[in-house]
């Protein structure tokens, strides 16, 4: 594809902002900074944030279900386990293994699910880092089926994030973070840490094989933009590539550096993401997650002081539940922004 020149860039250098509260608890607390004013329309100062969940080796995937009152999924790759919280029933095991079932720990450092999204008809995807496939599991049944698990007949590393189009078509990243050895582990069949699209019925399509390790991926809205986060400690960065009416990239961009704050020491990488229904980007980011105009620009920030994974809309678009490290947060949105 047309590589063009990155343009207005979001280097992530020295942003300072006002900070408008924050709390999660006495040993890790959480602040939220006003980057613009901008971001008084997605959170209204002073909201509290909540620790809903503890106890995690490394808390992933997070993913609002509306059925039944309502209840959040949310991944722990390292525990094979994905957990289910919810207001009146607390947190417990939703799926164990989540992954891999009997898992070989000489091969997978990270065998259990790790980024996961409802289908078009409410199944849950989830991109099975030991299982080494994208997986469908009947929410009511907990039965599963592998949906694809190879490109040209070889192994894919391990899925690490997953986004559904509009006509159902997934997208996903496959970095090799759930093999032990990572790129030097003798079970990785792939040459590349792809980016791919699969349609049900056809073949895993391979969208761009030159990132060294892609992780989040999302749409924007119109779905003619494609999102990517590499978390790459010499260059992390989100990209951005235009897509054309076949859906497949046409032109790609550095959409933000996030060097110069991985350089100053923040916690976290470019990781997870998600896309508001206005085009905001949510976005895991070295010092926490931030809030970034479609075109990069910074708005706001979740400052964590260790590194957030990844993000979901919940509660009817009422709440945004962040995967920080070894527990779940969840911060109130300002009425109406995200419905």
């Amino acid at each position: 594809m047309e590589t063009l020149r990155p343009g207005r860039r979001a280097v992530l250098a020295g942003l300072a902002g006002a900070a408008l509260t924050g709390f999660a608890d006495a040993a890790a607390p959480v602040t939220l900074r006003r980057l613009t004013p901008a971001f008084d329309r997605i959170i209204v100062p002073g909201t509290p944030v909540e620790v809903i969940a503890t106890g995690i080796q490394w808390a992933e995937g997070p993913v609002w279900v509306p059925r039944d009152g309502g209840y959040l999924l949310f991944s722990d790759p390292p525990a094979n386990i994905v957990r289910r919280w919810s207001r009146g029933g607390g947190v417990a095991t939703f799926l164990s293994p989540s992954g891999a079932p009997d898992p070989d720990r000489t091969i997978l450092r990270e065998p259990g699910a790790n980024g996961m999204m409802l289908d078009r008809s409410g199944g849950l995807l989830i991109a099975n880092s030991g299982g080494r496939s994208i997986d469908r599991v009947d929410l009511r049944t907990r039965a599963r089926t592998v949906l694809v698990d190879r490109y040209k007949g070889k192994r894919f590393n391990s899925p690490n994030d997953v986004h559904v189009a509009k006509d159902g078509a997934i997208w996903f990243t496959d970095p090799p973070y759930g093999l032990a050895g990572d790129d030097r582990s003798p079970a990785k069949e792939q040459s590349v840490n792809g980016v791919y699209r699969w349609r049900a019925g056809g073949e895993a399509v391979l969208v761009d094989g030159t990132l060294t390790r892609p992780n989040g991926v999302a749409l924007s809205p119109d779905e003619r933009r494609l999102y990517v986060t590499v978390s790459d400690d010499a260059d992390p960065r989100v990209m951005a590539y235009d897509l054309g009416r076949d859906g497949m990239p046409r032109a790609s961009r550095v959409l933000v550096s996030a060097k110069a704050w991985h350089q100053q020491g923040k916690p976290g990488l470019p990781d997870g993401m998600k896309v508001a229904h206005d085009g905001t980007l949510v976005c895991s980011m070295p010092g926490g997650i931030m809030f970034l105009t479609p075109e990069g620009e910074p708005i706001g920030l979740i400052e964590t002081l260790t590194p957030a994974a990844n993000a979901a809309f919940g509660d009817g678009g009422a709440a945004l539940y962040v995967t920080n490290n070894d527990r779940v947060l969840r911060v109130a949105l300002r009425r109406g922004w995200q419905q």
